[in-house]
């Protein structure tokens, strides 16, 4: 139905994550739409990022440098790393602009099923972050799904008996969530995530 040019331009829109067929014609569409310059200036914005992106040496944030904005900021708290899967994770976290100290990224989960054990993920570099003594509080914020528990678990016995304190992301409801809505798994986490008011 397309010429070749459309049809390709449409199949590489669709390799984008949460990008099915329709909202790929359409992004496909839009972009014929656009003067040529702002077409170009998207396509070298798409290189220079992929080009120029690197993984920070301390944390392994999204980073231009060899340490990311976090980590060169002299102002966050080092006695407190807050543990992710993957570096979007900390996007989402700042996005609150309440949390002042520094992150470790993990790069992704432990997940027998797909093969992914500890040694695949970048514990051994949290451990050689912590023998500087700085670090007080690891803040496990890994997802709440079965693979980010299993990780938050192992970590926590990895962690404890070095005599930090290992605290893990508070999950329930969300705000504005109608309990009969709820599945089991958040209502218990919910309950037992209880505080005094």
């Amino acid at each position: 139905m397309y010429p070749e040019s459309i049809a390709r331009l449409i199949a590489a829109f669709q390799k984008l994550p949460g990008i099915g067929p329709k909202t790929a014609q359409r992004l496909a569409l839009f972009v014929l739409s656009l003067p040529r310059e702002e077409v170009v200036t998207i396509a070298r914005a798409l290189v220079e990022a992929k080009d120029k992106t690197r993984y920070c040496k301390i944390c392994g944030n999204f980073s231009n440098e060899e340490q990311c904005i976090v980590c060169r900021d002299s102002r966050r708290d080092r006695s407190v790393i807050c543990v992710v899967e993957n570096a979007k994770d900390i996007l989402a976290l700042e996005r609150m602009r309440e949390y002042k100290g520094v992150y470790h990224v993990l790069g992704g989960a432990i997940s027998p099923i797909d093969g992914v054990g500890p040694e695949q993920l970048r514990i051994k570099e949290l451990l050689q972050r912590l023998q500087d003594g700085q670090a007080r509080e690891i803040i496990l914020a890994t997802n709440p799904n079965v693979e980010g528990e299993a990780t938050a678990l192992y970590l926590s016995r990895l962690l404890k008996p070095q005599g930090l304190r290992v605290t893990r992301l508070a999950h329930g409801l969300p705000v504005g969530g109608d309990l009969e809505y709820a599945d089991e798994v958040t209502l218990l986490r919910a309950l037992e995530g209880r505080r005094d008011l």
